[in-house]
């Protein structure tokens, strides 16, 4: 099946949208096959501000209406408390948020963008969506991540080479109570690293420390913009470490 099969299948789908890559294409592609899209985007303290930004320009570029969803992640506890599956939790409420927003506007359908490059496995999040019926076109047509940027390219999207990033929970180790500070300061510190020119990076928290992750290719900018980056990440971490296994090793 490929996604022109899927979508002539289908002609009305709510789309919880990201603003990524492969959420980013799935909006392209079911536009580019007349499909009638609902477009919802959850904000909520897990997400960072450039990723309602880029939502908001890729749905504008497109023509699409972008609807935003408050969803008040920090007030669960299944959610703050950080267990192993704290994914799960959390795809339950963000996804039961858009499935009820999308009925009322009177879909019946919710996609995602999950790719055929994603590891289904038991991942809390996809166990998450397959309770709620959630179908994800590009996975099951079998289109991978690689491709999916190939084809971001050729459609003109510039989310075709924007580095994957995960919400911020995911830097906080499982086990260890997620709050709005602890989130906030991670952002602070990633916004400043972004502002030096860094892609594809990860402030983690470790205690009361900042365990900077990068590629490869860019260990040698962070110490060499070591001054700059001690001063700012200092003013909310007691230390600030660089982790020497590169994120492509």
């Amino acid at each position: 099946m490929t996604l022109q099969d899927f979508f002539q299948e289908n002609r009305a789908v709510a789309l919880g949208f990201s603003g990524g890559v492969d959420s980013s294409y799935l909006l392209y592609a079911a536009l580019h096959c007349g499909v009638k899209v609902g477009v919802y985007y959850v904000r909520s303290a897990f997400q960072p501000r450039f990723e309602l930004e880029d939502a908001r320009r890729l749905a504008s570029g497109l023509g699409a209406d972008l609807n935003i969803l408050d969803v008040d992640v920090l007030s669960d506890a299944a959610v703050t408390e950080n267990p192993p599956d704290r994914c799960y939790f959390c795809k339950q409420r963000i996804f039961s948020a858009i499935s009820s927003a999308a009925l009322a506007d009177g879909y019946t359908m919710l996609i995602d963008g999950t790719n055929a490059s994603d590891d289904a496995g038991d991942r809390p999040g996809m166990r998450a969506l397959r309770e709620l019926s959630v179908r994800s076109p590009l996975r099951e047509c079998g289109l991978t991540k690689a491709e999916i940027r190939r084809l971001s390219r050729e459609a003109g999207l510039f989310t075709w080479d924007k580095p994957a990033y995960a919400c911020l929970a995911t830097r906080i180790p499982p086990g260890e109570a997620i709050t709005a500070e602890k989130l906030e300061r991670t952002e602070r510190a990633e916004d400043f690293l972004f502002s030096l020119g860094l892609t594809d990076f990860r402030v983690r928290t470790l205690g009361n420390a900042a365990k900077i992750q990068v590629p490869s290719a860019h260990m040698a900018q962070v110490v060499a913009l070591r001054p700059r980056i001690l001063r700012e990440l200092k003013k909310d971490y007691e230390a600030v470490l660089l982790d020497l296994e590169a994120r492509d090793e």
